[in-house]
């Protein structure tokens, strides 16, 4: 693989390589994220190659010099982001995608489309009206998008470098390292108002400013991969679709702060975002564009990757920090920060993978350019997984701002399965949001700001919708749980703190909460947010805070009526049978495990409460929709 060892042999490649890409007849995009290589898309992948080869199609799988005019690429893409429609498959020219592929669609697809240019009907995209779109940028759920740091993903070969460079890849590297000083570089990323996109909404120029104005003369450049949250999925979706954009984010950084090295570190969970990612370091080094003398500029950086073994904990720049060290990852008590004493006791800068995502377009277009999208101060777009009771779940990039009844109703196709109730956004950490008589939290913006107005947080990016079946005392419970158990039980606030939390939650659950569990989980919430070691800690009563503020009708509900509104806390729930509807066939009888129902043969049926364990075999197995909790 021959270097690029300057910048204009940079730019020469570019024009080569973007030339190469033109001069493919067309272009096949199969999804090889995550969610649509477990559905099977690799399998379509190898199938739609083997079909052409039969078919005498000049077919290239990798783009390394000018193919032939008739050529036609194949290629594994990033994350197309409609993950509820998976396996996707998109089309160029013309920007055709083609949902829930399956194996034997292939053939059809090359033979109508490949060869033919018509369109395979019934695999395009259908709204509930039954209105087709057959390209991607025009379906409800892509129109309404701002992709920045997801420009990429779904529309390169994710393990290409030549195509990166064709898009215009490591061009922010160059003007860099030729066309600006480090002073100039952060300079432009402070006036974008580029915020951290990892939780926490940190200036990320005035972090970048932190480490350069140190004195030390060995720094670093961490890549905070670890994205933990329950739901979340963009930091992968981006190592995954578009590693080199990371790389070139990183370097930047590199170039600003003088910091000669990098790590990048990702949970050990992310196969396939860590195969990318080294896949994308050995190219960029054996290319010249990482490692020694950089296009001939003097500047030196290298990357290495770090696997986390999946610690929540692990998210907090201390603790992060502390496991690439090869310790036990635990946070530290704080000042000194990261900015002066971080990994390896070093000046370090540490943002994480949607952070560093944004830098090239703001190097290459400008902070002017940037600040058209979003509010005063929450410039920028948003990637969020946009997941739960929803109708299009998937990966998502709105500008800042966006409305959250946008985001739901507009690109997620509304609630599933029932009314609008809430969403938990951020994650472990963040809060959850409701609609009701006196908060509308649907018209509210989504961005740092005005989340921390109403008690939440836009965190990594984590958006759970919920229905009204959702009970928001379990809700609470549950990321209680989780927290509980990520806890790295260094501190006694969040280590036992949590946990008798979490007791509280399990007893108002169970039947056994009164008015006082409330009072000992608001002053337990108090005590655990002022006192704890780290943000996790911190922010680990979050949900439950938010719950109570906007849902406390229902934890009453549970301590004083005993009852759980939404029927989902089966020791406050009892299963009964709709006389007006019972036709007496008899299935529940036949299916109850503890004998618990009782009835004549076309006449209803009834439940014995003492004998029945709320297992809801007979609700699901009811062809009338007959039982139900109350």
């Amino acid at each position: 693989m021959m270097k690029i060892r300057t910048r204009q042999e940079l730019d020469q490649k570019q024009r080569e390589y973007l030339k190469s890409l033109q001069n493919q007849k067309k272009q096949i995009l199969v999804c090889g994220g995550t969610g649509c290589v477990a559905g099977g898309s690799l399998k379509i992948f190898a199938k739609l190659n083997e079909i052409m080869l039969e078919k005498g199609i000049n077919c290239v799988v990798k783009l390394e010099k000018e193919p032939e005019h008739d050529s036609v690429g194949i290629k594994k893409s990033g994350c197309h982001g409609f993950c509820e429609k998976g396996p996707l498959l998109r089309i160029e020219p013309g920007g055709i995608l083609y949902t829930k592929v399956k194996v034997e669609d292939c053939e059809e697809i090359v033979e109508k489309t490949i060869i033919g240019n018509e369109i395979v009907e019934r695999l395009v995209y259908h709204d509930p009206n039954g209105t087709a779109y057959p390209k991607q940028d025009d379906i409800p759920f892509y129109k309404k998008q701002t992709r920045i740091a997801l420009e990429h993903c779904g529309k390169i070969n994710a393990e290409s470098i030549v195509e990166y460079i064709a898009e215009g890849g490591y061009q922010a590297v160059a003007k860099a390292l030729f066309d600006m000083t480090p002073e100039e570089i952060i300079e432009e990323i402070t006036e974008s108002s580029l915020r951290g996109r990892g939780g926490g909404g940190f200036p990320t120029g005035r972090k970048w400013a932190s480490v350069l104005k140190q004195t030390e003369e060995e720094k670093y450049v961490v890549c905070n991969g670890d994205e933990g949250d329950p739901g979340a999925f963009m930091d992968r979706s981006m190592m995954e679709g578009d590693p080199h954009k990371v790389i070139e984010g990183m370097i930047i950084a590199g170039i600003a702060t003088k910091a000669h090295h990098g790590y990048i570190y990702v949970r050990a969970e992310y196969p396939l975002a860590v195969e990318r990612l080294s896949i994308a370091i050995s190219k960029a080094t054996a290319r010249g564009l990482l490692g020694k003398n950089i296009l001939n500029s003097g500047f030196d950086f290298d990357i290495k990757i770090s696997q986390g073994a999946g610690a929540f904990v692990c998210g907090e720049g201390s603790a992060l920090t502390t496991s690439i060290e090869g310790n036990r990852g635990m946070p530290r008590v704080k000042p000194p920060r990261t900015v002066e004493h971080g990994l390896f006791n070093k000046p370090t800068v540490l943002n994480n993978v949607e952070t560093f995502c944004n830098v090239p377009p703001i190097i290459n277009k400008g902070a002017k350019w940037y600040k058209q999208y979003g509010p005063e101060n929450n410039h920028g777009t948003k990637a969020f997984a946009l997941t739960g009771n929803v109708v299009n779940t998937g990966l998502i990039e709105v500008p800042m701002g966006t409305k959250l009844r946008e985001v739901i109703f507009d690109i997620g196709g509304g609630v599933k399965d029932g009314e609008f109730k809430g969403v938990q956004i951020g994650g472990p950490s963040g809060g959850c949001l409701c609609i009701s008589a006196t908060e509308n939290h649907l018209d509210l913006n989504m961005d740092f700001d005005s989340l921390k107005k109403v008690g939440a947080m836009i965190g990594s990016g984590g958006l759970v919708v919920m229905n009204d079946h959702n009970c928001m005392v379990e809700v609470a419970r549950f990321f209680m749980q989780f927290t509980q158990n990520e806890s790295c039980g260094k501190c006694v606030p969040c280590r036992e703190g949590t946990k008798r939390m979490l007791e509280l939650l399990t007893d108002i659950t169970e039947g056994r909460g009164t008015l006082e569990h409330i009072s000992m989980l608001e002053e337990l919430a108090d005590t655990i947010s002022n006192t704890a070691l780290c943000g996790l800690g911190k922010t680990a009563a979050s949900p439950v805070v938010s719950t109570l503020k906007y849902f406390r009708d229902e934890y009453i509900a549970h301590v004083v009526d005993h009852k759980c509104p939404a029927g989902q806390c089966k020791a406050l729930v009892n299963l009964v049978i709709d006389p007006d509807k019972c036709r007496g066939c008899t299935k529940c009888a036949r299916m109850c495990p503890v004998n618990a129902i009782t009835g004549e043969i076309k006449k209803p049926h009834t439940i014995d409460t003492q004998k029945c364990i709320k297992c809801g075999t007979c609700m699901d197995g009811c062809k009338f929709g007959a039982i139900s909790y109350e």
